[in-house]
């Protein structure tokens, strides 16, 4: 893939980049398992799911906004930053949404959508998304879900669970670089988006599907990029998506192993659910800020910090995309040797040896 970004780039007009185009899209469809369209944005996650903001409502319009971390806060405060009346159905981080609540929701605002961030990032928690598409269905409210760091790392069947649209970026599970942005959008979804009424240019999906239809976008990609989706996509599909569950589960396995063989207490969930990132959580007096700099600066490693009130205690190690059992013994070493530099009762090698164990234990055959 690193080396497909190296070659020379098309030009967005040619044919060349045209016939490129068209099968990033057909791999698209693939791995969201749709048949709906799935427009191709040049931006990040972020901005396809503005597309949805704007496409699909009005100023006034209620919508139920789903939280349980940084990212469900985030689409609440982007739809009350284009005047709709948000209705919030907010969750203690770290704890999942259930389809009840969103049931009662729903019923009791009359809102005809609703938002729900499929993998919360910030706190690693994946949740049981079909029974909330179901709860939508029900109600007849259009579903808007955040697969961001979910689509290719864990199960999400668009169509057959019934997703209106799902966003997503090329950064994460679909392993390219950041710069390109997605949504799979359904035929009620194209529906609504013709009656909503706030302003859009950039991100308007009929002027998207217009130019796809043409084998082209609207303005200018990232053409080498595009390129290089391509591979990466090929690269997912050639295995197969439940091969790429079966990894992430297995990595995800091996880490909240590791992470417990160091004494360490897990912030994300203790199960096969958090098979996008593992969250633990520092031993008193050992400030993960610390930490993360001395990963990043003596190992090359980076990894992520927490938000809020558990910014000195909490870090994240993502297994989601290219990432190897290697890469993650590498990691939780380094977590080790930091952890006693630090002045914690540590024994360096126990993390890695628990870690392969686990994996090894679910690991797909090859």
């Amino acid at each position: 893939m690193l080396r497909r970004l190296a070659e020379p780039v098309l030009h967005h007009r040619s044919p060349d980049f045209a016939e490129v185009f068209v099968l990033a899209q057909e791999r698209l469809r693939r791995v969201f398992r749709t048949e709906n369209e799935v427009l191709v944005f040049t931006s990040s996650g972020t901005g396809a799911f503005e597309s949805a903001i704007v496409n699909l409502l009005s100023p006034g319009e209620r919508v139920v906004a789903v939280s349980q971390g940084e990212f469900g806060e985030r689409w609440q405060a982007m739809a009350r930053a284009f005047a709709c009346e948000v209705v919030p159905l907010a969750y203690p981080w770290g704890e999942a949404p259930r389809p009840q609540h969103l049931r009662d929701a729903l019923a009791e605002s009359g809102a005809q959508t609703a938002i729900v961030v499929h993998s919360e990032t910030s706190t690693g928690v994946v949740c049981d998304l079909e029974p909330l598409l179901a709860v939508c269905r029900e109600a007849g409210a259009l579903s808007v879900v955040d697969a961001v760091s979910s689509l290719g790392a864990v199960p999400l069947e668009t169509d057959v669970w019934g997703a209106d649209v799902v966003v997503t970026g090329s950064q994460k599970a679909l392993m390219t670089p950041p710069g390109l942005a997605f949504a799979a959008v359904s035929d009620h979804a194209w529906e609504r988006s013709e009656s909503a009424t706030l302003p859009r240019f950039y991100f308007d999906w009929a002027r998207h599907r217009r130019a796809q239809s043409k084998r082209s976008t609207p303005f200018t990609p990232p053409t080498s990029t595009v390129v290089a989706l391509v591979e990466a996509l090929g690269i997912v599909l050639e295995d197969g998506l439940e091969a790429a569950f079966a990894r992430h589960r297995a990595l995800g396995r091996a880490c909240r192993a590791g992470i417990k063989a160091i004494g360490l207490e897990l912030y994300s969930p203790d199960d096969d659910s958090a098979a996008v990132l593992t969250g633990a959580l520092t031993p008193e007096g050992v400030d993960a800020i610390e930490l993360r700099l001395a990963l990043r600066d003596r190992h090359g490693i980076t990894v992520a910090g927490g938000h809020g009130e558990l910014v000195s205690r909490l870090f994240r190690i993502g297994h989601i995309g290219h990432v190897t059992i290697d890469d993650l013994a590498e990691a939780l070493t380094a977590v080790e040797v930091e952890l006693r530099e630090a002045g914690a009762v540590v024994e360096v090698g126990h993390a890695v040896a628990a870690a392969f164990e686990a994996f090894g234990s679910v690991a797909p055959a090859g």
